[in-house]
């Protein structure tokens, strides 16, 4: 009796805990939502969005700068880390020996555990005075606290989440398929190309899709180096406000403004249905790479 009994709490107990996961994500973008309201009613979704003009006092909320330095400082950041995270997964599970996998997972996981502030200021310290040196090599000049800034460092940042997943992906692919192809002649490189880069699509699409994810919301460490400039920007060498340094400047001083306050929090919905399509798209992009479309 006392057995079926610990059976049915500790099922219970399990049932309740699934049912927090699945139904936080709906409490956080309700929150969001009603938090925004006051905007919305204000002012059209459609002008919000695409209007850059952003004067808070005089009620003007113009959300085009932040969201395109975002997309700037993520695609940038993705583009750098990318392949750097797919080369060095295919060397250590395709080239190196053991013992280098094994060197090398506490060393990703202590660049992992590193915050982000210290990222942010290594980023001050070395990037941002390099990239003011090169730039009148590209026909510019700027103090170096620029986009691409923001993006180099916030590639460093996502490195070890793309390559921890990235590892395991291709160390789940059966060793019989890596056989197979080099017992019918094929080379190393051609087995990796053909085979294994195909088997371990979706998990690349996956590892890949968390890194933006990742990349869309960091704060600390972009808000120290892109700038903080409210434009539009126009080249990498520009200044840019991703949309997170926008609520990590404003929103503990501006809770007194309502209408400030819903901003930030639409800024902050933005960047939770961005990351939720974003996530959907690549679901829906590996399912039908798994089955076969």
């Amino acid at each position: 009796m006392f057995r079926r009994f610990k059976d049915k709490v500790s099922t219970a107990w399990m049932w309740i805990c699934l049912a927090i996961v699945i139904i936080l994500p709906f409490l956080i973008g309700a929150g969001l939502i009603i938090k925004s309201h006051t905007i919305i009613e204000k002012h059209s979704l459609w002008q919000l969005l695409t209007t850059s003009e952003w004067q808070p006092l005089q009620g003007k909320f113009g959300f085009l700068p932040f969201i395109i330095s975002s997309l700037w400082v993520t695609v940038i950041a993705v583009l750098l880390s990318g392949p750097v995270c797919l080369l060095t997964a295919i060397f250590l599970t395709q080239y190196a020996r053991s013992t280098i996998l094994k060197i090398m997972h506490p060393i990703i996981d202590i660049l992992a555990g590193i915050p982000s502030v210290i990222f942010g200021v290594w980023g001050i310290l070395i990037i941002v005075p390099f990239i003011a040196r090169i730039a009148p090599f590209f026909g510019t000049e700027g103090s170096g606290y620029t986009i691409i800034a923001g993006a180099v460092v916030l590639s460093v940042m996502i490195i070890p989440f793309i390559l921890n997943i990235l590892i395991e992906v291709f160390r789940s692919i059966p060793e019989e398929l890596t056989e197979a192809s080099l017992s019918l002649g094929a080379t190393r490189w051609e087995t990796i190309k053909y085979v294994l880069l195909r088997k371990a699509f979706p998990g690349i699409i996956s590892a890949i899709g968390l890194g933006v994810s990742r990349a869309f919301g960091e704060t600390i460490a972009v808000l120290m180096v892109v700038g903080n400039v409210i434009a539009i920007p126009r080249s990498i060498f520009d200044p840019g406000y991703p949309l997170p340094a926008l609520i990590a400047n404003n929103y503990g001083e501006m809770l007194s403004i309502p209408m400030y306050d819903s901003a930030l929090m639409l800024s902050a919905l933005i960047l939770f249905v961005v990351v939720l399509i974003f996530n959907l798209l690549s679901r829906i992009a590996i399912a039908r790479i798994e089955n076969g479309h």
